[in-house]
């Protein structure tokens, strides 16, 4: 899976991180924890600088996330009542619950959005419903800046400790991020079983 990404980093520099962590952002399926993790290391070999890295990874999945908060922000979330009185029980919610989520992003979305943005998966699709719950534009952008810094840093520094040795990326990032990634299905399927509506 490293290949190509390695390829883009090493022709593109910084602009191939941003590229791909735009990328990332908005088609979760590419990993962001290999993206920084390839770029740390490119920066331990001497040929960017973890600082620059760690902006221009920030900036481009910055990009993605104002794609998609804005994207449902001007769908709204009254357009998908009708979806999710029909299909609720398939994303276990029903329309209570989006009205309590609401009221939950009103107050404690900065925290919904910062501790969002630094899990895997969900960090790509939190922008969905904060912009769908009409979520202040200026705390979503604060606040997802700062988890979404948080992670690249995380991510880009791992891989410069790793130094030079790009093959270690895929061999302990992967298994946790795929670690990851099957609790959240696990967790989904669990709610699925268990889900009733709201008797209110």
């Amino acid at each position: 899976m490293t290949d190509w990404i390695i390829r883009l980093i090493e022709d593109a520099g910084y602009l191939g991180v941003g590229f791909l962590m735009f990328l990332e952002t908005v088609f979760p399926p590419i990993p962001s924890e290999v993206i920084m993790t390839v770029a740390g290391v490119g920066a331990a070999k001497g040929g960017m600088n973890i600082t620059a890295v760690i902006a221009a990874g920030t900036a481009g999945a910055m990009l993605g996330n104002c794609f998609w908060y804005l994207a449902a922000r001007v769908i709204g979330i009254e357009r998908f009542k009708p979806f999710i009185l029909r299909w609720g029980r398939f994303l276990t919610l029903d329309w209570h619950e989006i009205e309590k989520a609401e009221k939950l992003f009103g107050t404690r979305g900065w925290a919904i959005v910062f501790f969002g943005r630094m899990l895997p998966t969900l960090r790509s699709l939190i922008s969905i419903p904060s912009g769908l719950l009409h979520m202040r534009l200026l705390t979503f952008v604060i606040w997802s800046t700062i988890g979404t810094a948080g992670w690249t840093a995380l991510l880009g520094l791992a891989g410069y400790a790793m130094g030079k040795t790009v093959d270690q990326v895929d061999a302990i990032v992967g298994p946790i991020a795929t670690g990851i990634i099957v609790a959240i299905v696990a967790a989904y399927i669990w709610r699925l079983l268990r889900w009733t509506p709201d008797p209110q």
